[in-house]
C-alpha cells in the first residue's frame, strides 16, 4: 500500500480543468444582451415586500430572571434595621423621616416647576403613620397596641381612624403635631382653636366629639377645615364600593346581610342581634339587587369624629402605591422575587451610582432612565421603596422571607 493512499490524496492546490475553463471562455465570448451589464446580473434579486419590523428586545423589567420558586427558610419577623427603634414614638418619627427618597442632585429629569410641585406635595403631607406600619418595624405587634393605648391615654399621641379603609385607615399622630396643625390653620378663628385644644387636653384618649362639647358654629368650622368628620353608624350597604376600598376593607365593612358594628351592640337573643327588622331587604336581598343608599335603623346615629386634614391625600397615595407594588410582583411566574429585583422595578431601572455609570455620564453618554421619567417620581412623588414595602407587609399584601442565596425574598399573598 502506497503512502498516498494512506494519507487520502494530495493536499496541493489544483488548477481548474480545461473543460470548465473552455465553458467560461465560451460564455464570455458569446454576445448577449446582458454582457454589458454583467455586474448587475450578479446582484441578488428579490420581490418587493413590506419592510419587516425588527423585533424589539424585551424590557429588562418584564423579564422573569427566576423561573423556579425561591427557597423559603422562614419569614422575617421585623423589618426594622435601625437598632435605635425600641418604642412606638421612635418608630413614628423614623417612619415619617424615611417616607420619601431624597431629591436627585443632578440629572433628575425634572424641571424647576416639577421639582417645586414635588416638594410642596411632600410639605403638605399630613404627619400621620399607620399602626400596621409601626407593627412591622417592631417585633411584637401586641406590645405596640398596648403602648399606643397607653400613650393615647397619656395624651402623647392621638389615634385617628377612617371608617371602611381597613388597616391603612387606622393611623396615629403625635399630639404636638396635631395641635400645631390646629394653630397653623387659616380656616379657624382663635376661639375655635382654643376650644378644640382645650377639649383635646381634657379628653386625651377620645376619638369622637359630642354635640354639646362645642358650639355649632365651631363644629361647622372644624368640618370645613377637615378636623372633624361626621360618621353615620348603622347598616350601610356599599354597592358602589371602589376596588381600592374593597381591597383594604374588613369583612364587616363590605356587603353582608348584617352589620357587625350594629349586631355587636345589641342584646343577646333580641331581634337586633340578627340584624333587626328587614335586614335582608336592607342588604339587597329583595330581587337580588344591590342598594346604593344607606339603610337606617333605629340604632343609627351620627358621630362627630376627629380627623386630620389631608388624610384623604395620604390614603390615596398609599393605596395606589400598594397596588403598584403588588402588580410588580405579578410580573414573576410565582408572584415572588428577590428584594433587589423588586427594588429595581420600583425605581424604574434608573442609572445606578456605580463607577461605570459615572464614567458614561462624564463622557456624555446615556446611562439609563432619568428619575423624573419613572413612575416612582411621576405618580408617587419619590415614595421610598422600603417605606412602601413595610406598609404592604403591615397590610397583609406581601410577606418577606429569607432565601440564604439571593438575600430576602418577597412574595405576594
Amino acid at each position: 500500500m502506497s503512502l498516498r493512499s494512506i494519507l487520502g490524496g494530495s493536499s496541493r492546490v489544483r488548477k481548474s480543468s480545461k473543460k470548465s475553463g473552455a465553458k467560461k471562455s465560451t460564455s464570455a465570448s458569446s454576445p448577449s444582451p446582458s454582457s454589458s451589464s454583467s455586474w448587475a446580473a450578479s446582484l441578488p434579486r428579490s420581490k418587493p415586500s413590506a419592510p419587516q419590523r425588527k423585533r424589539s428586545k424585551p424590557d429588562e423589567d418584564d423579564e422573569d430572571l427566576f423561573d423556579d420558586k425561591l427557597d423559603d427558610y422562614g419569614l422575617v419577623r421585623a423589618l426594622g434595621t435601625d437598632l435605635n427603634l425600641r418604642d412606638t414614638s421612635q418608630a413614628v418619627l423614623y417612619i415619617r423621616s424615611h417616607m420619601f427618597s431624597p431629591m436627585p442632585e443632578q440629572a433628575a429629569g425634572m424641571n424647576s416647576t416639577r421639582i417645586a410641585e414635588v416638594l410642596n406635595y411632600r410639605k403638605h403631607m399630613p404627619p400621620i403613620v399607620t399602626i400596621s406600619h409601626v407593627q412591622t418595624l417592631l417585633s411584637s405587634p401586641s406590645a405596640v397596641e398596648r403602648e399606643i393605648a397607653e400613650l393615647a391615654r397619656a395624651g402623647f399621641l392621638r389615634k385617628v381612624v377612617v371608617a371602611r379603609r381597613g388597616d391603612i385607615g387606622e393611623t396615629v399622630v403625635l399630639s404636638a403635631d396635631f395641635e400645631q396643625m390646629v394653630r397653623d390653620s387659616t380656616s379657624l378663628d382663635e376661639k375655635t382653636k382654643d376650644s378644640l385644644i382645650t377639649f383635646l387636653k381634657e379628653n386625651p384618649g377620645t376619638q369622637t366629639i359630642g354635640r354639646n362639647a362645642l358650639r355649632e358654629t365651631e363644629i361647622e368650622q372644624l368640618i370645613r377645615a377637615g378636623f372633624v368628620t361626621s360618621h353615620l353608624t348603622g347598616v350601610t350597604h356599599h354597592g358602589s364600593m371602589s376596588n381600592t376600598m374593597n381591597l383594604y376593607s374588613r369583612p364587616e365593612d363590605k356587603i353582608t346581610l348584617t352589620s357587625l358594628d350594629i349586631v355587636s351592640r345589641q342584646a343577646t337573643g333580641s331581634l337586633g342581634a340578627v340584624g333587626g327588622d328587614g335586614a335582608l331587604h336592607r342588604a339587597g336581598g329583595s330581587g337580588g339587587g344591590s342598594l346604593s343608599v344607606t339603610g337606617r335603623s333605629g340604632a343609627d346615629a351620627t358621630e362627630m369624629k376627629l380627623a386630620v386634614p389631608g388624610n384623604g391625600t395620604f390614603l390615596k397615595l398609599l393605596s395606589s402605591a400598594l397596588e403598584h407594588l403588588v402588580s410588580l410582583l405579578g410580573r414573576s411566574r410565582y408572584r415572588e422575587a428577590p428584594e433587589t429585583v423588586l427594588r429595581d422595578r420600583w425605581d424604574g431601572g434608573i442609572a445606578k451610582e456605580e463607577a461605570r455609570y459615572a464614567a458614561k455620564r462624564s463622557r456624555g453618554e446615556f446611562s439609563g432612565i432619568l428619575p423624573g421619567q419613572t413612575r416612582k417620581w411621576r405618580q408617587f412623588y419619590g415614595l421610598a421603596f422600603d417605606w412602601v414595602l413595610q406598609e404592604a407587609v403591615g397590610s397583609g399584601l406581601v410577606e418577606v422571607f429569607e432565601t440564604r442565596s439571593v438575600g430576602r425574598g418577597i412574595r405576594a399573598l
